[in-house]
């Protein structure tokens, strides 16, 4: 690294002043962000939340000087270690990427070169930066894969990217970054394709490393609850500029700005009821960069919105003086009015939606893919041929206007069952009744035309889904049409944008192509094509994972409106419990292909659960600071499908294995009370017993210690006042007291020179 720069706790990591960042295209200038400061002390954890396209991943890309031909440093500075780096010529930069700056992007494949193996690509770092050997650099490769969870790290070092599933491959780019334990990291939604558990042990682990290297962490993510449980102080974004900055207590407890106030109401807590307290999606969309408004760049989407004192001229950043937290800053000419009561605002009630008839049935379903051995040893003992047991015995019964929310880490087998549904996939044995009608062995060209548009897909990546080459209008129009929603292509047209609209993407996009489109953008379009053709049954494969708090909840509301007025059944499959458990009337629990527990919402999260489940409970990041958690990390990683344990898929990794009767028996299926179901060796008293994951605060409690925080913000607010009150008197002492003897001086002086004139 540069002899100028090196670690100094007095020295803020990184220093960001006034920064503007824009974009130079045809049409000119595109201003990206404005007015952006920000400080990041030593080992401190700073996040930046906010939606898509208000520059985030902008900064993040101006911190590492990634912003291409077309765009860069317009004003203000990054200063790294207290050097300015527009200053540093492009090696000295080169040489920081990587070793003293590292970064985490949302798409691993963007960070991953195909063309390479995983073994080259990580040992590249170390013989790059530390210059050290080909044989240490792979030891310490691997065990940075194993660190990060990926199970036998040796013999995927060999793989190429595309040989290994999307949330290795984001393990493996975060395995990179961590390899030269950068002074600071950069994590542009660095847990988005991972399980909740593997991000419970991944986030534990930077913070171990951050812990013991003292490296700076900048995290961005739109998961509110993330950021509660990793960061110690928030800016939340808009429009390419900072609209409210503080400590973590001081954001939660007592936000400021309207659109935090937004954020916050966007997100599906654990005890929120989807029919008692809707949720309330920010109305309105991002402004585009050279179509923001004058004065409050929020003001269109603000219902606090005042033109005399909002919409005249660019609003300052201001101290928040009501709480004792010296970092607290907002963006906001009326912070001070807003009643924050109303400012969070809650969805209308409604009644529960009734159920209906049993539409899908599943009995005995199994899902087996077969997998030459060519081993010496497999041709010796003449089983050349292997079972990948990908669903084994899936039973549930889903109702008309029920949604089922389908849980559990990557590998369980969720997405195999969606498939044999859709008919991508047909079951290896028993049945799967759509409508009575037996499709489990029907494959998806041979179903008729009514099975295909009562049955569709949300997919998970919207990259895999979306024609590169078709405009984004004509690939929602194509399945109207093709259904016979609509055949007069005004109609179409006109339905095309009004699903836009539901989507909150704008209705220009209609001629644009995917590549133009953001990850989350690009799902947002897979979402409306869904729901073109009016289907009665829709599988919702990870749906919001990828999408802004605000836009997951419009999705989200969206999702129970089609289904209240179509009656539509909808399977959810997630592994955000948050979100299963605000939308879903009755989960199923998967773990290694079999169902480790069912039962209605409420069951299911609540003593007695299954191991595996109360560990998925406890992953979940939270968005409240008032619900207490009990922390359970699962050790180890999923057992092979190819050699799964012969008792029970979870032992081992169990937290209460009972030992051989776990490992050896399968477990037996205990009914508690009229349908919930747990698949397991501990007696349901025992299981009773159990502690509560989530301890929810009734209304009174959360009150009371609202209370209690404002009391004490208030004592320390008049201790600083009152401490400052007296060093102000001390120094008004002491100025009295020094023109005192300064007054002595000068008669002194003047009596001196009185005396020699005389």
């Amino acid at each position: 690294m540069p002899d100028d720069i090196r670690p100094d706790t007095d020295v803020p990591v990184l220093e960001i002043e006034d920064l503007r960042l824009s974009y130079y295209t045809r049409a000119g200038e595109i201003p990206a962000v404005m007015d952006f400061s920000l400080k990041v002390n030593a080992g401190e954890s700073v996040g930046l939340v906010g939606e898509s396209g208000c520059g985030k991943s902008t900064v993040a890309n101006g911190i590492m000087r990634y912003m291409g031909k077309n765009g860069g440093i317009v004003g203000g500075t990054i200063k790294f270690k207290g050097r300015d780096m527009a200053e540093m010529s492009d090696e000295e930069v080169r040489r920081l990427r990587g070793a003293e700056i590292a970064m985490i992007y949302q798409e691993p494949m963007a960070a991953l070169n195909p063309s390479m193996t995983i073994a080259d690509q990580l040992t590249e770092v170390l013989t790059e930066h530390e210059g050290i050997g080909r044989q240490e650099a792979a030891e310490r490769a691997a065990e940075m894969l194993d660190a990060v969870h990926i199970p036998d790290p040796r013999r995927l070092m060999d793989s190429y990217p595309h040989q290994i599933s999307g949330g290795q491959q984001q393990r493996v780019v975060i395995a990179m970054a961590l390899l030269s334990r950068p002074s600071l990291l950069l994590l542009d939604e660095p847990t988005t394709a991972l399980d909740v558990t593997v991000e419970a042990g991944i986030v534990e682990l930077i913070a171990e490393l951050s812990e013991k290297t003292g490296a700076s962490l900048l995290y961005i993510s739109h998961n509110l609850g993330l950021m509660l449980e990793v960061c110690d102080r928030i800016c939340v974004m808009y429009s390419g500029e900072v609209v409210e900055q503080g400590s973590i207590d001081s954001i939660f407890s007592w936000p400021k700005h309207p659109y935090t106030h937004g954020l916050f109401g966007c997100i599906p807590l654990p005890h929120a009821d989807k029919n008692a307290r809707p949720l309330a999606a920010i109305r309105g969309q991002l402004p585009l960069p050279h179509q923001r408004p004058k004065g409050c760049y929020f003001g269109p989407r603000c219902d606090f919105f005042v033109q005399e004192k909002c919409g005249q001229q660019q609003i300052p950043m201001e101290e928040v003086t009501t709480d004792n937290d010296p970092v607290h800053r907002v963006r906001c000419a009326r912070w001070n009015e807003v009643d924050t009561s109303t400012a969070m605002i809650a969805g209308e009630a409604r009644e529960p939606a009734p159920v209906g008839e049993v539409v899908l049935e599943v009995d005995n379903m199994k899902k087996y893919y077969e997998v030459k051995d060519s081993s010496f040893g497999a041709m010796l003992s003449g089983q050349s041929m292997r079972y990948v047991k990908a669903n084994e015995t899936i039973n549930f019964r889903a109702r008309r206007s029920e949604t089922i929310g389908i849980v559990g880490e990557s590998g369980c087998g969720k997405s195999t069952f969606a498939k044999v549904l859709m008919g991508l996939e047909t079951a290896t044995d028993g049945e799967v009744r759509l409508n009575h009608v037996n499709i489990g062995a029907i494959p998806v060209r041979s179903r008729t035309a009514d099975q295909l548009s009562s049955l569709q897909m949300v997919f998970q990546n919207p990259n895999d889904t979306l024609n590169p080459s078709h405009t984004i209008g004509g690939q929602i129009g194509r399945v109207i049409k093709h259904f016979g929603i609509e055949k007069d292509p005004a109609k179409i047209h006109e339905r095309v944008m009004n699903l836009l609209d539901t989507v909150k993407l704008p209705r220009a996009f209609a001629e644009r192509k995917p590549r133009q489109l953001s990850g989350g953008q690009k799902q947002r379009v897979g979402i409306a094509r869904a729901f073109a053709g009016n289907p009665s049954t829709v599988i919702a494969d990870e749906p919001i994972s990828a999408l802004d708090v605000s836009v997951a909840a419009a999705v989200t509301e969206l999702l129970m409106d089609i289904q209240r007025e179509h009656e539509t059944t909808l399977l959810f499959i997630s592994h955000d419990l948050s979100a299963v458990r605000y939308l879903a009337d009755r989960i199923v629990v998967m773990y290694l292909g079999q169902i480790m527990e069912r039962g209605t919402t409420d069951e299911v999260f609540a003593p007695p659960y299954h191991p595996y489940t109360e560990a998925l409970l406890s992953a979940v990041p939270i968005a409240d600071p008032e619900i207490e958690k009990r922390r359970i990390v699962l050790e180890g990683n999923l057992p092979s499908v190819l050699d799964p344990p012969a008792g029970c898929p979870f032992c081992t990794r169990c937290p209460r294995v009972l030992g051989d009767i776990c490992e050896n028996e399968r477990p037996p299926v205990q009914i508690d009370g009229e349908g919930h179901a747990i698949a397991c060796h501990i007696p349901l008293d025992e299981l009773r017993q159990v502690e509560p994951v989530l301890k929810v605060p009734n209304e009174l409690e959360k009150k009371r210690s609202l209370m209690l925080k404002q009391a004490r913000a208030k004592k320390a607010a008049a201790e600083a006042a009152a401490a400052e009150a007296a060093a102000a008197s001390a120094r008004a002492r002491a100025a009295a007291a020094e023109a005192a003897l300064a007054d002595e001086l000068v008669a002194d002086a003047d009596a001196a020179i009185k005396q020699d004139q005389t």
